[in-house]
């Protein structure tokens, strides 16, 4: 811990994105403690139209204002948008709608692809039967039965999915020359994971987001789901290809010998040792969330109002892009310097963590 601390001092850009990175942590916590609840310290929804696209730094005019409606700073810190809405506690609000957004989403995507990588890299080798393939089969088709509401199917296909899944352990079923290709080999574990990690890269990522969000109802939920849902693939190669190096170490084949299951020698012992790339991967897709979330929320396809994001303050903003050109520069250099900040640090871990790139400090 000393030496990456020691290392990261000396990479100056690294050390400059942890700074901004901490600092947006703290103003996106306070963003969730003043901007929510019923009467919050900074109303992001409070209306003053007599004060609308009212310059930065500007004085509030009490002559048209009630008692309650002056904001707490004495200013207008960054203006006030075409509803007489504060920017300030609008940005406030969006800083903690994109934390939580890019948090959430790289968890869902870090899970799954720990998971869909660490099966590819330690079972790659083991052959997928034909039961197998039918069994998965039966069990999406009833989950999708029973999602969809027809309860009676969907329990059916499962039932039978349930039943196909132990058939390779029936050694007297393997007699029978009519069920004898239930047990055929079609394909590794590995060509199949790594076939599907293909097939969602050949899909522009945001515009499958986009058309999946378009279909769902508006929710930041929904955002992070699906955001999480399409950006695994990445991670997944980054801990299969470590599952493959660590899989042949001494280590594991000295816990093979001793007799430790494989969920053990997994999460003991491989997953710790894999998560280098993992981190870097991680802080690297936040920015990456944040960047998708603040695009869906331009092109009005992200969290609905009246939760206020970067993105549809900057919206909201390219309407009146000379008349009060604050509305586009705050949220856009508020989103290019917490993305570059991310990068930064992420780039930072990534040569202190690799022990061939240390060299260089």
């Amino acid at each position: 811990m000393e030496e990456a601390w020691r290392l990261l001092k000396k990479n100056r850009l690294a050390l400059v994105g942890m700074t901004i990175f901490l600092v947006f942590l703290v103003i996106a916590v306070a963003g969730k403690v003043l901007t929510y609840g019923t009467k919050p310290y900074f109303d992001p929804s409070l209306v003053r139209l007599p004060e609308k696209l009212r310059l930065p730094l500007s004085q509030p005019n009490p002559e048209v204002l009630q008692p309650g409606d002056f904001p707490h700073l004495g200013v207008y810190l960054f203006g006030t948008d075409d509803l007489g809405r504060d920017v300030f506690s609008r940005m406030l609000q969006g800083a903690w709608v994109s934390l939580s957004v890019g948090f959430v989403a790289v968890g869902i995507s870090v899970f799954i692809g720990i998971l869909m990588g660490g099966l590819s890299g330690y079972y790659g080798e083991r052959v997928v039967r034909v039961h197998h393939v039918l069994a998965s089969f039966f069990l999406l088709a009833g989950t999708g039965f029973i999602a969809s509401g027809n309860l009676t199917t969907g329990t059916i296909l499962c039932f039978i999915g349930i039943g196909l899944t132990p058939l390779s352990r029936n050694k007297t079923l393997h007699r029978y020359p009519r069920v004898r290709f239930l047990f055929a080999g079609t394909f590794s574990v590995d060509t199949l994971i790594m076939r599907f990690v293909d097939i969602m890269l050949c899909f522009p990522s945001f515009f499958l987001i986009l058309t999946v969000v378009a279909l769902l109802p508006p929710s930041i939920y929904n955002i992070m789901i699906v955001i999480g849902l399409t950006s695994w693939e990445g991670t997944a190669r980054f801990v299969r290809a470590e599952f493959l190096s660590l899989r042949e170490q001494d280590f594991v084949t000295a816990a093979r010998a001793l007799g430790v299951n494989d969920l053990r020698i997994i999460f003991r012992h491989m997953i710790p040792n894999a998560t280098a790339p993992v981190l870097v991967s991680a802080t690297i897709g936040i920015a990456g969330a944040i960047l998708t979330e603040a695009g869906l929320s331009f092109l009005g396809f992200g969290v609905p109002p009246p939760d206020a994001t970067w993105g549809n303050i900057l919206s909201d903003g390219k309407r009146f892009i000379f008349d009060a050109p604050w509305l586009t520069f705050v949220p856009g250099f508020a989103i290019l310097i917490v993305v570059l900040s991310f990068n930064l640090f992420g780039e930072g871990l990534r040569d202190i963590l690799n022990p061939k790139l240390r060299e260089r400090y």
